[in-house]
């Protein structure tokens, strides 16, 4: 009896070599941009205790209620859950190792996380993001700036289809002010309501102001809006964000339903759409969470961050152009006939390696036929072909496969350079610079 084939689990994916490759150079410019403004690489656990998420994104959030991957340890009963974002895990590792002591701590990660939510493009079980994260600095330049990389790395990418949407949401004193309100004016309307908003109405009444039920969009438009609740320090804090953004040219528009999924935010919250991922079309989204540090058994620290989607991304960036199919090719492929011949293709990939090239060496045999039909495939400009002959005087044959040029012989010692003459030739030849 045949065995069921093994499947990856659903909404968890490979990503196979072509697609990998353009994961590294998109995670390579996101490095060099994340350095020019100083945030430096922290790693977290994937497993974190449960009680960390129950308390850091709130009880009555669908991450916590519907969507956590949550497990009692079969060793000790501890409960613990595959984190379904970052921020939580990241404040936490700050807290228990003192990084908030002596000032501002500026802090990125990226990797994966999970939540059992229905699969679909551009949201997944298991899903990547960038996090960033700007701790102890209190003022409204640090939300500002945050933003502001937003725009640079959209430019730095290439993709031109984002729209910035912004919004405040306060003090604690000023929401709590703005959500009686709304438990009033949606007490009156109850019969409008679908069943998730009756559900939330008491534990969560702000969330049902991001409902997509087309029958309760007229209802939540003429709800109470959270501005008119805000005090002259939030609106103070707010201005300033937006006068920064007004002085760097980028455009934004205030959406007053923007309030954001996760309990801990408070002040400037905003997201990074896109109208072309249908309806996932939101890429970036942050804010400020000046209670979380507390929250979570740290001294009162303010703090700001936000979390980019790289699937979302990239697929933008791919829908633009950006990102390049198909594998790396490498720059040398070697080529070798004869049990002396691959013993010297071991030296000559290991010397051309030992400068900085990137070398295919063909294994597992064949023709020397079949081995010229894999260097041409392989995309190399080169081909370093070496038989018995050629190893007995420690000598190869370089062979251009892109562009002029005509085989020749050359000792394995001069290999490296006339490579590197061969490469930089080419170069210029694509630059026309020559």
């Amino acid at each position: 009896m045949s065995q069921k084939k093994l499947q990856s689990v659903r909404g968890m994916n490979d990503i196979l070599p072509d697609d990998a490759e353009v994961w590294e150079h998109f995670e390579d410019i996101v490095r060099d941009w994340l350095k020019s403004y100083g945030y430096r690489p922290i790693r977290m656990p994937m497993v974190e205790h449960t009680p960390l998420f129950q308390r850091a994104i709130g009880e009555v959030t669908d991450i916590v209620e519907k969507e956590m991957y949550s497990f009692e340890d079969a060793l000790n009963g501890e409960q613990l859950t595959l984190r379904p974002e970052g921020t939580a895990s990241c404040v936490r590792a700050a807290i228990q190792h003192g990084l908030l002591h002596g000032g501002g701590r500026r802090l990125y990660y990226h990797g994966p996380m999970f939540r059992h939510e229905r699969p679909q493009k551009g949201r997944y079980r298991q899903f990547h993001q960038i996090g960033v994260e700007a701790l102890n600095f209190a003022g409204p330049d640090i939300d500002a700036e945050l933003i502001l990389m937003g725009a640079r790395l959209w430019d730095d990418l290439g993709i031109e289809d984002v729209a910035l949407e912004l919004n405040s949401l306060g003090s604690a004193e000023e929401r709590a002010a703005h959500r009686a309100a709304l438990i009033a004016y949606f007490e009156k309307h109850v019969d409008v309501l679908d069943d998730d908003a009756r559900r939330r109405l008491y534990t969560n009444p702000l969330r049902i102001l991001d409902t997509k039920n087309p029958t309760m969009q007229a209802l939540v438009e003429e709800a109470p809006k959270l501005a008119e609740y805000l005090g002259e320090d939030s609106l103070a804090h707010f201005e300033s964000v937006q006068q920064v953004l007004r002085e760097a040219g980028v455009p934004y528009r205030i959406n007053p339903r923007l309030v954001r999924g996760l309990d801990y935010y408070n002040r400037t919250v905003f997201e990074w759409v896109t109208t072309k991922l249908g309806a996932q079309g939101t890429i970036c989204a942050g804010g400020r969470y000046d209670s979380l540090v507390e929250l979570l058994g740290g001294k009162p620290a303010p703090a700001a961050g936000f979390a980019i989607g790289i699937e979302r991304v990239l697929a933008l960036w791919q829908e633009s152009g950006g990102a390049a199919a198909g594998g790396l090719a490498p720059d040398v492929y070697i080529v070798a006939a004869g049990e002396a011949a691959s013993r010297c293709a071991f030296r000559a990939a290991e010397q051309l390696r030992g400068f900085g090239f990137a070398v295919l060496m063909h294994c597992g045999g064949g023709s020397f036929k079949s081995q010229m039909k894999r260097a041409d495939a392989s995309g190399a400009p080169i081909a370093v072909i070496i038989g018995d002959d050629e190893a007995a005087t420690d000598e190869v044959n370089i062979k251009p496969l892109r562009g002029p040029g005509i085989q020749q012989r050359i000792t394995l010692g001069s290999l490296a350079d006339t490579v590197a003459d061969y490469l930089f030739r080419e170069h210029e030849d694509e630059d026309g610079s020559v």
